[in-house]
Order: C-alpha cells, then structure tokens, then sequence
C-alpha cells in the first residue's frame, strides 16, 4: 500500500494530530506500506519529528496567518483550502503514483478538499473529532466517546462511508497496548502525579498546576512535568521546581506511557492524551484548553472517568488545589482506576489498518495523479 498523510501541528492546535498519524503511520510501515507525510510548516511544526522516525515529509510553505481565535479551525490550514489542495495534490504526484489511501486528520479541510483530490488516490481516511462538517470520504475514525455518538457523522459523509467510532480506535503507540494488561489498579495513597498539557499550552497550566501542587507542601508527593523543551513558559517552570527535590521535569519524551505507568494521578488537558491515561487506568484531573475539548470532557466526567475542574478561562491556581486536596484525600484510587482501564485497550491501530485493508480488497490498481481542479 502507499499511504499519504495530510496532517499539521502547531502551537495553535498542538502535537496530537501528528503523534497519532504517525502511530498509524508505524503500524503501516510494520505491514510493508509506504507513508509518506504531507505538512505546513507552522510555528511549532513536528515536521523534524516525522523524519528522524523514518518517514518522508512533504514540506508546505509557512503562511503568516494568525490563528488566535482557536474556533475558526479555517485559519489552521494556513492557506486557503483551494491553495493546500494543489500543493497536496503536487506532492502525491511527486511520488509517481496514486495513493491507495488519502488519511486527513485536519480541523480545516472538508468535502471541497476531499473531493479535489479523488482522482489522486483510490480511498479517503478521515480522522475528525468534531463532527461540525461535511466530509466525501471512504472510512472515517473519531476515537472519542461522546452522548449521541452514533449519531454525530449522519448526513455528513456518504452513506457509503464505514464509520470507526469510540476509543476502541484510539490512536496509541504500541507501549499502551503492551502496558494496558500488566499495570496494577492504583491503590493506597497518592505517591506520583503526572502533570500535561500537550503541546499547545499557551496558557501555561502546566504552571498553574505546578504552583498549586507546591501551595499544598507534599514533599512525600513525587511530581513529573512534562513540557516541551522550546516552550515559551520554560524559563518560568524551570524557576518554579527550583528547590523542590519531588519534582522532576522532562521534555520531548518520545513517549509518556513509562510515566503513566507510573503515576498515581495525572493533571492534564482533554484531547488525544485522554486515551493513553485511560488506557493504563490512571485516574486524572482534566482542564480543558480548547472548545472542542469540552463534550467529551464533560461526558467523561459524568461517567465518572475524569473529574473536569473546567476550562482554562475559568480555572486558577486555587480551584486546581482545592480538587487536588479532595482527590489526595481518598483512601483509594481502585475503583475509578479499573473503570479507566476498562474503556481503551490500545489496540486502535491494528483494528483501522484492518479496516482499511478490507476496503481496500477491491481497489483498483495504482495509476498517475490526475489534475482536477478544485470546485468552489
């Protein structure tokens, strides 16, 4: 098989779209398929990343387009859609040949982009956590776990279109999957908590978490904080752990399952991460960082698998200890720990390549890259 793959990070929208396309790319790889990556290089890009794994990556031009307003995901492809089409479309045709799969994990492309570029590829993956669009698509994956999931894609993909829907396929590194039956329940008291917030934390909640954690005075608490190492709030992190022997800090991990597996508590951001934490049934406290976060925060929570302190608008230093006090204080974790594990085995990737590869039983072979231009 040859797979492209159209997906962006930033500091805007963060680094889980790439880290989960590249656990499907890797999963692919191990089955004989050829990926190659296609990305724009914003501010914040994982681009490096994608290569020092192995992969080729098509590199699009920076466009000095603010993304600010974190609702209009339009902006996050940082040209216009007409515009990432034929740059796409010049990519796939710099390999020589159709690809058999198109994957598209953007917030900022749809059916017009989609439907471009059929004629540059045989099937269509879509990857979408937000079911606010129209997509022309073959398969589309959303690992979430939200009220009315069944029904969130109806009349916005083909009737055609299989649907791959829960955190049954997650998107998550292998470690989760070996990890997810040899990690005990946590029980007993708090002794670890993993404090992150991914790589869009423009907010600094990862200070904010720290200083409340430090407000507390539990040296007998062992605390890692992951962040990344070019992130603006470093210096300042790095400033607040000083003398603190219980806190460690890490950076550009290639992965947080050891962590996980590790901690008693984690603090962190909704989004892609949620998954990995549920996977190896770590309890967690979750503030929310952007919009599309919040329902599936708040389903969780109402199913008793996070607890939500709110939206990082909304949430400071005090309502961070004050949930933190109520959690330390439990007896113990086991219970909300087994029903975490419960939700996500991380087996994801192994079940969308299956259905991929099903889909694929009938495709025709691999031809030139037409040149359709786009429709408005």
């Amino acid at each position: 098989m040859k797979i492209t793959i159209r997906v962006d990070a930033s500091y805007a929208m963060g680094h889980g779209h790439v880290m989960r396309c590249l656990t499907l790319a890797e999963a692919f790889r191990k089955r004989g398929a050829q990926v190659v990556f296609v990305c724009r290089e914003h501010e914040g890009h994982l681009c490096g990343r994608i290569e020092e794994r192995g992969f080729s990556t098509f590199r699009l031009p920076k466009i000095n387009i603010q993304c600010n307003d974190r609702s209009s995901y339009a902006a996050w492809i940082g040209a216009s859609w007409q515009e990432d089409f034929e740059q796409t479309r010049a990519a796939i045709q710099a390999t020589g040949q159709r690809s058999d799969w198109l994957v598209a994990d953007h917030y900022g492309l749809d059916e017009r982009w989609e439907s471009s570029l059929r004629s540059c590829v045989a099937r269509i993956m879509v990857i979408d956590d937000l079911a606010d669009r129209v997509h022309d698509c073959d398969l589309l994956l959303d690992q979430n776990l939200v009220a009315q999931m069944q029904h969130r894609y109806a009349s916005k993909v083909p009737l055609s279109c299989a649907l791959l829907l829960g955190p049954e396929y997650a998107l998550l590194q292998p470690l989760y999957a070996e990890l997810h039956d040899r990690v005990l329940p946590r029980e007993g008291p708090i002794r670890r908590i993993l404090i992150y917030f991914g790589g869009a934390d423009s907010t600094n909640m990862t200070g904010r978490s720290l200083a409340a954690f430090i407000h507390l005075n539990r040296p007998d608490i062992t605390v890692d904080v992951v962040f990344a190492a070019d992130s603006p709030h470093a210096t300042n992190i790095h400033k607040q752990v000083a003398g603190h022997s219980n806190i460690h800090i890490h950076s550009n991990l290639p992965s947080l399952a050891p962590l996980m597996a590790k901690a008693d508590l984690a603090i962190g951001a909704g989004g892609a991460t949620s998954w990995e934490r549920l996977c190896l049934g770590l309890p967690s406290l979750v503030v929310t960082l952007a919009e599309n976060q919040r329902p599936v925060a708040q389903y969780l929570h109402e199913s008793g698998l996070i607890h939500w302190i709110g939206d990082e608008g909304q949430v400071d230093q005090q309502a961070i200890a004050a949930t933190l006090v109520r959690v330390l204080s439990m007896n113990s974790l086991i219970d909300w720990s087994q029903q975490c594990s419960r939700i996500c085995n991380g087996q994801g990737a192994s079940l969308t390549i299956n259905a991929m590869e099903i889909a694929s039983d009938n495709m025709a072979g691999a031809g030139p890259c037409a040149a359709n231009a786009p429709q408005s």
